[in-house]
């Protein structure tokens, strides 16, 4: 399988967890990106962390490594290969996927860690 290019992101984000049932805030919907997943028992919310919210659970400080797409369907093993390159370097992600990407979130002060296991493995890394 070819290297992917991934792109580091300036802005850092906060993951917070809200219960299922929850309002959600509107000014989440006003920023430039922004993650929602809601399932039976929870909605997690990714937002960057400048935006203050009032949630059960905040994980701040995080980065983000996005995968350069658009990937197809029949791609397979993208978030596998990065996950494991990324774990075998003791390094803890959130991963999220859309329609055309994957992104990768590892802690701030993980991040200098995760471009340099990736940059080992052939991967690319630009600034977004």
């Amino acid at each position: 399988m070819a290297r992917m290019t991934l792109a580091v992101h300036s802005q850092l984000y906060s993951i917070h967890s809200f219960s299922p049932d929850a309002a959600i805030a509107p000014e989440i919907f006003q920023q430039d990106m922004f993650f929602m997943g809601k399932t039976k028992d929870e909605l997690s919310v990714v937002v960057p962390a400048d935006l203050p919210l009032d949630s059960l659970e905040e994980e701040s400080n995080w980065r983000c490594l996005e995968v350069i797409g658009p990937l197809g369907f029949s791609m397979t093993g993208i978030l596998a290969n990065v996950s494991g390159t990324l774990a075998d370097a003791d390094i803890s992600i959130f991963a999220i996927s859309t329609f055309d990407t994957d992104y990768i979130l590892v802690k701030k002060d993980k991040l200098s860690d995760a471009i340099s296991a990736l940059k080992k493995k052939n991967y690319q890394i630009t600034e977004y």
